[in-house]
């Protein structure tokens, strides 16, 4: 039932620059000052950009997720997801090693990760072969201080958070460090009533359906991490990282007034969709890494095995009723039950071991096996009160997937000036779906067997302390999410729905990157990306049966090409009072696709066509200023715009945002007031209209704007070093939960 809204409140991640910068998951200032203009706080590596926090003020009382907001290139404007510049997702890394957890339980550790530990943030946006990431993903590593004091250390974290309902969080973090053992933990537990209210037309000239009203999800989070490292010599390390993640999201409910209008005949119906869900997930997985150094160059072998258990159990009923003009609730004339299970086990494993010379030359190479089952039991049943009819209608879908990958990069500096990266991943997949209740035998068996060669390559060059310019060209694959595979509807109002399609095939990417940066502060990005098959949602919209009909049909879609060329600043101002990162750039989107057919019932619609193409100016903007010599009180401004563009629905109407911030730092308190959205104009607006004259306006108000009060304490030694982050094995299927 929420899926379909979900998705649509997701839709500013098509934008390339605020919004792409991860409401998933998904930054600050460096005090020049006291550095006197020395030190590079900003600058360009052979594969990264590097971002120098370490001595910032503004670090101070602040969250990792706040601080990465701020982050030249990194943007979030949901506070739930960040993202990358150009790219559609960000990968948290930490001390170079994936983080383990799922996009909600990753928001709330990098929410309750204090940003004084952090020492900086390197932004890859172009992953080399070594990296198993995604599409046109990019990553973002958060470089935590290296400090040998033994000890315990930690933080109590409290929200207040008022939009539209008020939600609460806290969370608790520990560090203790003794000898050899490290161990870190944290509990953290939130509460919130996410409320949506939305206007949907379709229709063409002869008909039209409108349906208005709005979505409230009310969630209860618990989760928590425990990592335990063990150094068993001066050349190996042993640490094993257990994450958790339960969210219970009870009486989720969605109310639409449906108005439908028959332009030939001058009849018009009313109705009410009601709508009722409940649901809870559990996320529970496991990571033990092993580490041995080779030789005194850096060489290493690196070792993991991991396993993820993700449960979710979601019961819904939908009911049509017969209403008047007024809004009053007549008969009800039909009722749909659904019970969607989703189980998901997989293991994975993954070995990396990197071969440094003295020479200045390096080479690296691994491999990974991930081994996926799902279980999706579904069970539909449809009473119609008109007729008196019912239907049942289960599916139980059951997928396995194995996917084994290697890789081989070779690095080499040939002077302080050059240095050059090239690569190669080769990956190779082996799916089954079963649907033993299918009706069309198509959905019986659906076996897939495909690999892929994903090459890579940069190179870097200094023209001098002043000048640096950077090529790279990656290519990768996006696979579908497992729920993307379950071929379910999932119901708005009764002739609109959404469908997920077990035909859908993994898509490439093929990016090429241009870098340009002067004195470390100012840059310019040239951007090129070629989507083959893109993955989206495709509104198929027509009469079937004889009603009119909208479905939101999950497959491959065409290709799609994103060219891009920014420019960007990262500087401090009057001896370090002001920090300001600004960003502005345009944006041409080229969408070449078309679908008529629907692949799961192999129903006709009038073809739905998107060869669009768009032009969209991109600015952001984030300030810090400090308000007192002292470096006790900071008001930040934040800003972003993104014009209008096309995306796969149709056109996304401009989208911008004001932020403020003030806060306030007392002995080891941090007080944060936020202001979200001052002008209220985060709302979504989407419109298509096709040349044979349908028409899908998508107008949805996520009600944003807010203000949160947020208090922290830090206590114990502040010295403690931090447990080394591991890597974890099944990162990838983690992010095709969500």
């Amino acid at each position: 039932m929420k899926k379909l809204l979900i998705s649509l409140s997701l839709l500013t991640g098509f934008v390339a620059f605020a919004q792409k910068g991860p409401k998933s998951d998904s930054s600050k200032v460096k005090d020049i000052q006291e550095v006197v203009m020395t030190k590079k706080v900003f600058k360009k590596e052979s594969d990264r950009f590097v971002y120098d926090v370490a001595a910032s003020p503004v670090a101070k009382g602040n969250t990792a997720f706040g601080l990465l907001k701020e982050t030249p290139l990194v943007s979030s404007t949901d506070d739930r997801t960040l993202r990358i510049a150009g790219k559609s997702n960000a990968v948290i890394y930490i001390n170079g090693r994936v983080t383990q957890m799922d996009a909600d339980g990753l928001v709330e550790f990098l929410k309750n990760m204090p940003a004084e530990n952090i020492q900086k943030i390197e932004v890859i946006t172009m992953p080399g072969s070594e990296f198993n990431v995604e599409s046109t993903d990019g990553i973002i590593n958060i470089v935590l201080k290296k400090k040998a004091t033994d000890g315990l250390n930690g933080n109590l974290r409290l929200t207040n958070e008022q939009n539209y309902y008020n939600a609460t969080g806290a969370g608790v973090s520990l560090n203790y460090r003794k000898d050899k053992l490290g161990v870190s933990a944290n509990v953290n537990t939130s509460e919130n009533i996410d409320e949506k209210y939305f206007i949907l037309t379709n229709g063409n000239q002869n008909a039209s359906n409108r349906s208005e009203g709005n979505m409230t999800d009310p969630n209860k989070n618990l989760g928590g991490y425990l990592n335990i490292d063990y150094q068993l010599n001066d050349k190996s390390s042993l640490a094993l990282t257990y994450n958790s993640r339960a969210n219970k999201s009870n009486n989720s409910t969605i109310n639409f007034f449906n108005t439908i209008k028959n332009n030939l005949t001058n009849e018009v119906q009313y109705s009410w969709t009601r709508s009722k869900e409940d649901a809870r997930s559990y996320n529970n997985s496991a990571n033990l890494n092993y580490e041995l150094k080779t030789d005194t160059l850096g060489s290493k072998l690196n070792l993991n095995i991991a396993g993820l258990l993700y449960k979710r159990f979601q019961t819904s009923n939908n009911s049509t009723f017969i209403a008047d003009r007024n809004q009053n609730q007549l008969n009800q004339t039909l009722l749909i039950e659904q019970n969607q299970p989703q189980i998901i086990n997989n293991f994975s494993a993954t070995a990396d071991y990197i071969k440094k010379f003295k020479n200045e030359f390096t080479v690296a190479l691994g491999g990974n096996f991930n081994r996926t089952n799902t279980d999706n039991d579904t069970q539909y049943n449809a009473v119609d009160f008109r007729t008196q009819l019912s239907e049942a209608n289960p599916n139980h879908f059951l997928y396995e997937e194995n996917i084994l990958g290697t890789y081989v990069t070779v690095e080499k500096v040939f002077s302080p000036q050059f240095s050059g990266k090239i690569g190669t991943r080769f990956e190779y997949t082996q799916s089954e779906g079963n649907s033993d209740n299918a009706q069309d035998e198509r959905l019986r068996n659906i076996k897939r067997n495909y690999n892929k060669l994903l090459p890579f390559l940069s190179a870097n060059y200094a023209i001098n302390d002043n000048n640096n310019i950077s090529y790279a060209f990656s290519s990768r694959m996006k696979r579908p999410s497992f729920w993307e595979l379950n071929p379910v509807k999932t119901l708005l109002t009764e002739f609109n729905y959404t469908q997920n399609n077990p035909f859908v095939k993994a898509s490439s990417i093929y990016s090429h990157e241009l870098t340009y940066m002067y004195k470390s502060s100012y840059f310019l990005i040239l951007n090129h990306s070629f989507i083959k098959d893109a993955i989206t949602e495709v509104p198929l919209q027509g009469v079937i049966d004889g009603k009119n009909q909208l479905r939101y049909i999950r497959t491959n879609f065409g290709n799609n090409q994103e060219m891009s060329a920014m420019v960007g600043m990262q500087k401090s101002f009057f001896k370090g009072y002001l920090t300001s990162n600004f960003n502005i750039g345009i944006q041409r989107n080229v969408n070449n696709a078309s679908l008529n057919e629907d692949p799961i019932t192999g129903d006709i619609f009038p073809v739905y066509e998107n060869n669009k193409s768009s032009n969209s100016l991109l600015i952001q903007t984030n300030n810090n200023i400090r308000l007192d010599k002292n470096k006790t009180w900071f008001l930040g401004v934040n800003y972003f715009y993104v014009d209008k563009q096309q995306i796969e629905l149709g056109q996304l109407n401009q989208l911008m945002s004001l932020d403020l911030n003030i806060k306030k730092v007392w002995n080891q308190w941090t007080f944060s007031l936020d202001l979200d959205d001052v002008l209220n104009t985060q709302q979504i607006i989407v419109n298509d209209i096709q040349d044979n004259g349908n028409f899908n306006t998508i107008d949805q108000n996520r009600y944003i704007r807010g203000v949160k009060l947020t208090m922290v304490y830090n206590f114990g030694n502040q010295k403690v070093k931090k447990v080394r982050d591991i890597d974890s094995a099944d990162k990838e299927i983690k992010n095709r939960t969500r």
